[in-house]
């Protein structure tokens, strides 16, 4: 069972940036009243600024474009805000991947990151993150910043044999990147190939990145611990169940920290789940394509389902029925309680606040 929102209308559709580019793969970042949402459309990146905690929001700029830039199941840009500037990270390439399970990749694909230090209006050229040359072609990849304003990415990466996770640490606001560091290595020879990272970081500056695995032939989750973005800690795996697959489910889920407890959210099967470490997973409603946001009285969780965009707001047992139809959202949490929440709808960005 869920229930509908009732009397609440939708602050913001953005998009389609033109008929052959519906906007997609939204993404948000929170800092007071200011939001920035970053979206694909066609070949181009874009991001949008709401000042009003997103009541209104702007014309979305142009932050870059090329010629192969990958925008389904979850390969579309991140957005971060330090205490300098505004980041967007995304994978771009040149040239498309040939074989059947391409989908659309590049073959010569890098992790760039563009700033805007005038509050999105303008922003830089793209720096590569990888320092591998096409290691990050999955174009899968999470982006987070701590209170400081340092930045740190996760992607998958081919640089070896099998999918590896590998991280870059920034601490002048997304203008140079470090060495890349080997986050996990599965024994077994890969991660889960199409499954994207996740990314959080606490009030004392610990990066906290979960991945789904590939192990004893379960796609299970996992996570990892650093205090320097240098050395990770052995991965702990999330929940007491396992999900039995050959093949990659493109559903990576969120990861929040709430109240000084960590929370994640994901798909296992049919269902979502919620989690802490060394918890009980909770499943919550059927669906994917998780996201997950702490607000001060707790988490909300959303993702797509059957009937439509689904949303569990802090201390509510039944999900919230948001639109009928609707993919990939999106949620951030803001100061006053209440959350925001993006995702696509017919070639459209549309935006709401939950209670």
């Amino acid at each position: 069972m869920f229930t509908f929102i009732a009397g609440i209308v939708l602050a913001v559709n953005l998009g389609p940036m033109a008929s052959d580019a519906p906007a997609r793969e939204p993404q948000m970042v929170v800092n007071g009243k200011t939001i920035v949402l970053a979206f694909g459309a066609g070949m181009r990146l874009y991001a949008s600024v709401s000042t009003d905690s997103g009541k209104t929001f702007s014309a979305p700029v142009t932050v870059a474009g090329g010629a192969i830039v990958p925008l389904n199941r979850h390969r579309g840009p991140r957005v971060a805000l330090s205490d300098r500037s505004v980041v967007v990270t995304a994978v771009v390439g040149k040239t498309v991947a040939a074989g059947a399970h391409a989908h659309g990749l590049p073959s010569d694909g890098d992790l760039l990151a563009w700033r805007s230090t005038d509050s999105g209006r303008s922003w830089s050229k793209g720096v590569v993150i990888n320092d591998v040359a096409a290691a990050a072609t999955e174009g899968l990849h999470a982006l987070a910043a701590d209170a400081k304003g340092n930045l740190f990415a996760a992607w998958l990466d081919k640089r070896g044999t099998g999918t590896q996770l590998y991280g870059a640490r920034s601490t002048n606001g997304g203008l140079s990147w470090s060495k890349n560091i080997l986050i996990y290595q599965s024994p077994e020879g890969t991660i889960c190939q199409c499954c994207h990272p996740s990314l959080a970081i606490d009030s004392n500056g610990q990066i906290l990145v979960m991945w789904r695995n590939c192990l004893a032939g379960s796609r299970d989750m996992y996570l990892a611990r650093s205090s320097d973005g240098v050395t990770f800690s052995k991965p702990e795996k999330l929940g007491i169940g396992t999900w039995p697959l050959n093949a990659c489910p493109m559903d990576g889920g969120g990861i929040a920290v709430s109240l000084n407890r960590i929370v994640t959210a994901w798909r296992r099967e049919r269902e979502v789940f919620v989690s802490s470490p060394g918890e009980k997973e909770v499943g919550i409603g059927e669906g994917s394509d998780v996201s997950i946001a702490a607000a001060t009285a707790g988490v909300y969780v959303v993702w797509s389902s059957l009937s439509g965009v689904m949303v569990l707001p802090p201390g509510k047992k039944e999900p919230i029925s948001l639109a009928p139809k609707g993919t990939f959202p999106n949620i951030v949490a803001l100061p006053n309680g209440h959350a925001l929440v993006a995702w696509e709808d017919d070639g459209t960005i549309r935006i709401q606040e939950v209670p």
